[in-house]
């Protein structure tokens, strides 16, 4: 079972501190039933450091006793626009065509005519654009219409697990459960910054994974 959006990178981002707290992360990963991770650390500011990101990587793989590692990026579509599409050739998952875009938080459904141009050309180089937490967004808290054209545009959705307990703002149980509901869903992700979210992680799996598009 892979986990293919978590902040365990060490100190790089708002998650895992050093790389103590990632291999607390890590085994708490595997106690949940987790037997692969993605390593997903954010691309926006403050947080990006490219390189920095990549050493973060292969410090944790080098630490981790062959447990599968992969490296990938959260991508913020701000951040994107700043440093140009060409960059998605070393944003993507590492090995794949996968692309995990996170859009803004609080865009109002006129922003989203923006997101699909965005998407369209991602998909036209090639990419698999997974959308990380639709439910986190306001837009979708408001439309659910706009998750359903996100799927019909292609685009995969990865729910963050700790809706269960209400979100990061929250708000996202709700719209979470309903788009669960609906099948619109093809991923739970843990999204995890520390020890505890694997609990939710194992909590969402065991309650709502039936509910996954396949």
């Amino acid at each position: 079972m892979r986990d293919m959006h978590c902040h365990i990178l060490p100190g790089v981002d708002d998650g895992a501190r050093d790389l103590d707290d990632s291999l607390r992360m890590l085994e708490a990963a595997k106690a949940a039933g987790i037997t692969s991770i993605t390593c997903t650390p954010h691309c926006r500011s403050p947080y990006f450091d490219f390189e920095r990101m990549w050493q973060a990587f292969y410090e944790l793989e080098d630490a981790a006793g062959g447990f599968p590692l992969q490296m990938g990026f959260e991508v913020n579509h701000r951040k994107l626009m700043e440093l140009g599409l060409e960059w998605a050739q070393v944003l993507h998952y590492d090995g794949s065509n996968e692309f995990l875009l996170e859009l803004s938080t609080n865009a109002m459904p006129t922003r989203f005519g923006d997101y699909e141009r965005t998407i369209f050309e991602l998909q036209g180089m090639g990419y698999e654009i997974i959308i990380a937490h639709p439910e986190r967004y306001v837009a979708v808290q408001k439309d659910i219409g706009i998750a359903r054209e996100l799927v019909n545009m292609g685009c995969k959705l990865q729910a963050s697990t700790d809706f269960i307990a209400g979100g990061r703002f929250g708000k996202e149980r709700r719209p979470a459960i309903k788009m669960l509901k609906e099948g619109l869903y093809s991923y739970l992700a843990s999204d995890a910054h520390h020890v505890g979210h694997y609990d939710l992680f194992a909590k969402t799996w065991r309650k709502y994974s039936d509910m996954l598009a396949r």
